[in-house]
């Protein structure tokens, strides 16, 4: 990694401003291996050196990417004046990282949601030319059969004359489909139920590419991504 100015470097670990971090290293509060960091200007390589603040290491990441079993009545945002957000369920520390959630769940939708502050990262998920594939379990209302599968398949137009790309649908039981879509558009899986005269009464993101969400993670619960799990997204 890059080297990085000390002060900047204990800001983005989210312990502390940038000012905080000043005032820490002038109380010789912080420590660089085995020396006293004498000021903050200094440059360091955080995957060479060891940094403490009163004696204990800092977990510094530049880029995070974290996994959320989004739970429902939550905004999937990264702040709202009047309700809940994702964000709001992260400790202080990683709230201070400019994390965002890539894409968006409804706030009654639920399941596996990624935070992150790498924007690269979140628009290759995005984009549709990258063609990652969103598995949904959805619960509707009326009976699903093959001409469901069919109109999947065949690309649904929505109400507003929008035409979704191809996606997938399988059948788990007759009110309740895995639907698996290629893009993102606003409340898309909802209206292309809809658009076939189901209402969705409930819907759950299983997983995305090929990361599945973590089964032990409860409803708010989050942990950040392997390396292998973050490779595994664009199988």
């Amino acid at each position: 990694m890059a080297l990085v100015r000390l002060d900047k470097l204990i800001a983005d670990s989210g312990l502390a401003s940038r000012r905080e971090a000043k005032d820490l290293i002038k109380k010789g509060k912080v420590r660089v291996d085995n020396f006293i960091a004498p000021n903050g200007e200094i440059k360091v390589d955080p995957d060479v050196s060891e940094i403490f603040i009163n004696g204990e290491k800092i977990d510094y990441k530049c880029n995070r990417y974290i996994m959320m079993n989004k739970p429902n009545g939550v905004l999937s945002a990264t702040e709202d004046a009047g309700q809940e957000t994702v964000i709001d369920l992260l400790p202080e520390s990683l709230r201070k990282q400019e994390l965002f959630p890539v894409g968006r769940l409804d706030k009654d939708t639920t399941g596996l949601l990624l935070i992150t502050n790498d924007g690269s990262f979140s628009h290759s998920i995005i984009t549709p030319k990258r063609h990652v594939p969103k598995v949904y379990r959805a619960a509707v209302t009326g009976i699903l059969d093959e001409s469901d599968i069919r109109a999947f398949e065949e690309g649904i137009t929505l109400s507003d004359g929008t035409k979704c790309m191809s996606a997938h649908l399988s059948i788990e039981r007759p009110s309740v489909g895995l639907a698996t879509v290629y893009e993102g558009k606003y409340h898309q899986v909802k209206r292309m139920f809809a658009s076939r005269g189901k209402h969705v009464t409930a819907l759950h993101r299983l997983s995305i590419g090929g990361l599945s969400l973590d089964e032990k993670l409860k409803p708010g619960e989050f942990r950040e991504l392997t390396e292998e799990e973050i490779n595994k997204i664009f199988e």
